[in-house]
């Protein structure tokens, strides 16, 4: 049963509760953006809707404070990552008003016969957006910016868990000037969502979320006949090969790892380090690891008792499966979760090819490039990687044989305001931010002109 509540992580109290839509109130959003589509994003021009889009972004900065304080009470993630997290939205949205109209030029194209031959990008209709706790502004930012900007619509599905940031969302596109039906935010239950996937007003689906949720969104879209991009689970890679400057790679490692407690995505899940410099590397790790502190805003709360209790499940598995906790005690008080590393984890363990959503980093010994590309790409998932190593060329040929659709040299963290973002396997597919990301939801239209 879905129900739309704040409950903070880090007492948790229940705070507020929040009705779902009736059908009455889906039919009525949906008639909204669809007529918003028609009456509006078809009839103005990218430059037109990249103004309203400049002014989001600008109201993200104005509201920066308030707007973290209500997602940092309804997941959890420390005041300082929130206000970051705006901040980084308001970049990607400015992005898209920035260069929409370089992004979106047509293509004229050079063909046998010599007609002129050109294609233009218009939009496709209502996108429907299904969005996740772990990242409400941001996750948001990426898909709604660029669905707008081409010339489409929005109805937004939010985590059941972040009801007040959806309805400061809706009313910061409000504030910034797009027209009523152009941005709707739902209260869906998941029945509702499977009857708006096939309603003819929606033209395609963006889900960030779970591997089960995108397998059932992507299901649901292909009987319809729909488009659909899928961002979904990662259990990354960091892979140490020679590196002098052990204390960066340890710092990148324990970043990439303790981002939003562990809870990304993209995570740093699996640190997999060369045994010529693994002794060294895995006490410093070690040491990092335990001197994280919550009171200094390196972690927050897990963001639910369920996240809680599924991670520790997990651990717990492990460890009965004959993995070794070197670091943490797995044992949370409510939904404080100690940062946690374990070792001696072998392929025949259920978590070998888990996600950990959760501060627990993997750690795994290789002696050799081969057998660290041969652990990586053992994962069902393929979202992003990262390759520290002094030759970078060695770094770079590493990562081509990584079977994601990310690899960062020499650092985490190395996203950014227009760099594409996704991944392959059971990651999903698709790509959000940028230039590629804009083109997902564009009808890419064939113009022929006879001589």
């Amino acid at each position: 049963m879905t129900n739309y509540a704040v409950i903070n992580p880090a007492t948790g109290d229940k705070v507020a509760d929040y009705g779902v839509a009736t059908d009455a109130e889906i039919s009525e959003a949906l008639e909204k953006a669809h007529r918003s589509y028609h009456e509006w994003a078809r009839k103005t021009t990218v430059a037109e809707r990249a103004k309203l889009l400049k002014k989001l972004a600008q109201l993200h900065l104005d509201r920066q404070d308030e707007l973290a304080a209500i997602f940092h009470r309804e997941m959890g993630k420390p005041l300082e990552q929130c206000k970051g997290e705006v901040e980084f939205s308001a970049g990607i949205i400015e992005s898209f008003a920035d260069n929409a109209e370089e992004w979106l030029k047509d293509d004229v194209l050079s063909v046998a016969d010599g007609l002129k031959t050109v294609v233009k990008r218009h939009g496709l209709g209502v996108i429907l957006g299904i969005m996740p706790w772990n990242y409400p502004f941001y996750q948001v930012a990426r898909f709604a910016a660029p669905v707008l900007a081409v010339g489409n619509t929005v109805v937004l599905k939010h985590a059941e868990q972040c009801p007040e940031t959806a309805l400061a969302l809706a009313e910061l596109f409000k504030a910034a000037g797009f027209p009523e039906g152009a941005y709707v935010n739902v209260f869906a239950s998941h029945d509702q969502i499977s009857d708006i996937i096939k309603d003819d007003r929606i033209a395609a689906v963006s889900l960030t979320g779970s591997e089960r949720a995108g397998a059932i969104v992507a299901e649901q879209a292909g009987r319809a006949l729909k488009k659909c991009v899928l961002e979904l689970g990662g259990s990354d890679v960091f892979i140490v090969l020679d590196v002098k400057d052990i204390d960066s790679a340890v710092e990148y490692a324990v970043a990439g790892r303790m981002e939003n407690t562990g809870q990304a995505c993209n995570g740093s899940k699996r640190i997999v380090v060369l045994d010529s410099v693994y002794d060294e590397f895995a006490e410093k790790f070690k040491a990092k690891i335990v001197g994280q502190c919550s009171k200094n805003g390196d972690y927050g709360p897990l963001s639910s008792a369920k996240a809680t209790e599924t991670l520790t499940k997990q651990v717990q598995n492990a460890l009965d499966q004959g993995a070794e906790l070197l670091v943490g005690d797995n044992r949370p008080e409510g939904n404080w979760y100690t940062p946690s590393v374990i070792a001696g984890v072998t392929p025949e363990m259920d978590v070998y090819s888990q996600e950990l959503f959760g501060p627990v980093a993997q750690l795994y010994r290789v002696s050799s490039d081969e057998e660290a590309i041969k652990l990586a790409n053992s994962s069902p998932y393929g979202l992003g990687s990262v390759v520290m190593c002094d030759d970078v060329r060695r770094a770079e040929k590493v990562g081509d044989q990584l079977d994601v659709g990310m690899v960062f040299i020499n650092a985490s963290g190395l996203e950014g305001v227009d760099v594409p973002f996704g991944g392959v396997k059971k990651s999903g597919y698709g790509r959000e931010i940028g230039k590629y990301g804009i083109d997902e939801f564009a009808n890419k239209k064939l113009y022929r002109f006879a001589a």
